[in-house]
């Protein structure tokens, strides 16, 4: 009897190690790569600056720096804007003013005294209690204030992919997909975006040489200053996204550039696109209402050919998530013929329902192609 209750004893303490060692394995895999030393509530994620970053699992308040197209990237990714307690003036101006507002008016209420600038009140900062901060990684400076006053910071680019507004977007929705993976929208966004993108690529392949447009992009204007996009800017990446000729291309400063007069002469586009980083509209050219400046030389104007961009969520030009639908008007604006079948609006509306499950009314899409003048304001220029 002693024998036989000493072997059974002996096959359950076997079975018990071997019952242990099978689960240790599911056990240690449970939180996956993203799991932080420091326990199960935080995560760990890599930024655009390279950096490991230590976040809540739970984020539910969230404060914007310098990267004044997130908080719209942010509504459209939760479908929501209850998650953001701040964000910069400018991306309030483009809320107040554009559809954003109108579909998350709670990102109306969102603080946004404790930034101007890349300048942050930490004080008033920490009064918002956000659960993490995002900040510019080309200010790395801000990223170590934040760090070291205690916050969650979180490096956001805008150049990591040389300015390719369809790349960046998707690169975006990838690090938020990680942060909020209830909320994972990166591989309908980057689909999406890459069937529109190829879509342009195809249908102007072949316009000849001599047929692309010559394009200037009127970055930011008044009556003492005229920057555009040189090789290293946005307005570079359009340019070659639909196939035309960006004519500022030679200059090879990073981001915007200041050019003349002269130099737009010199230039004679046949097509300019106005962003709204400036209030003006193509009526202003055609009719020189800024003093200091005559465009009545230029062949875009002589041909009534200037287009003011689209205002969706934020200020097209920049990325963000309007980034696929104003590719389509661009390329549509700029060679009507090859795109006579595209209906951009019902393409806005297709885009936001199959990839956020937004449904827009006829006159929310039109909306994004008719800015409001007040959208351009905010910006001061030196």
């Amino acid at each position: 009897m002693k024998s036989f209750l000493s072997k059974k004893m002996l096959r359950l303490i076997v079975l018990m190690m071997v019952l242990a060692m099978s689960v240790m394995p599911l056990a240690s895999c449970g939180g996956g790569s993203d799991e932080s030393s420091s326990g199960g509530d935080t995560i760990t994620v890599v930024d655009h600056a390279d950096k490991e970053v230590e976040v809540p699992k739970d984020i539910q308040r969230i404060a914007v720096c310098d990267i004044f197209p997130l908080p719209s990237v942010l509504a459209v990714f939760f479908n929501s804007a209850d998650k953001i307690v701040g964000m910069p003036a400018p991306s309030m101006t483009a809320a107040q003013n554009g559809l954003l507002g109108e579909l998350y008016p709670e990102i109306l209420k969102a603080e946004t005294g404790y930034i101007d600038g890349a300048n942050v009140n930490m004080e008033e900062l920490a009064k918002l209690e956000p659960d993490v901060v995002f900040y510019s990684a080309s200010s790395p400076e801000l990223g170590e204030q934040l760090t070291e006053a205690g916050f969650a910071a979180v490096a956001i680019s805008v150049n990591k992919w040389d300015y390719d507004c369809i790349e960046t977007l998707n690169n975006w929705i990838a690090l938020l997909s990680q942060m909020f993976p209830d909320s994972d929208k990166s591989a309908i966004v980057e689909q999406k975006s890459r069937e529109m993108y190829d879509l342009v690529q195809e249908r102007v392949k072949n316009i000849s040489d001599d047929q692309r447009a010559n394009a200037f992009f009127l970055f930011q204007y008044n009556d003492t200053t005229l920057l555009t996009s040189g090789e290293h800017f946005f307005g570079q990446w359009w340019a070659d996204a639909i196939g035309a000729k960006n004519v500022a291309k030679e200059l090879t400063q990073d981001n915007s550039v200041p050019v003349n007069m002269e130099q737009v002469y010199d230039w004679n586009p046949d097509l300019i696109f106005i962003t709204n980083f400036n209030e003006y509209y193509p009526e202003d050219l055609y009719n020189n209402t800024v003093e200091g400046y005559d465009w009545s030389p230029v062949a875009a104007v002589q041909n009534k050919n200037c287009y003011k961009m689209p205002l969706g969520m934020y200020r097209s030009y920049t990325p963000g998530v309007d980034c696929p639908v104003t590719l389509l008007w661009m390329a549509k604006t700029a060679y009507p013929e090859q795109f006579q079948d595209i209906d951009v609006i019902q393409e806005a509306k297709d885009y936001y329902k199959e990839v956020f499950g937004i449904e827009l009314t006829d006159d929310q899409a039109k909306s994004i192609f008719e800015p409001a003048q007040s959208a351009g304001g905010g910006f001061a220029y030196q």
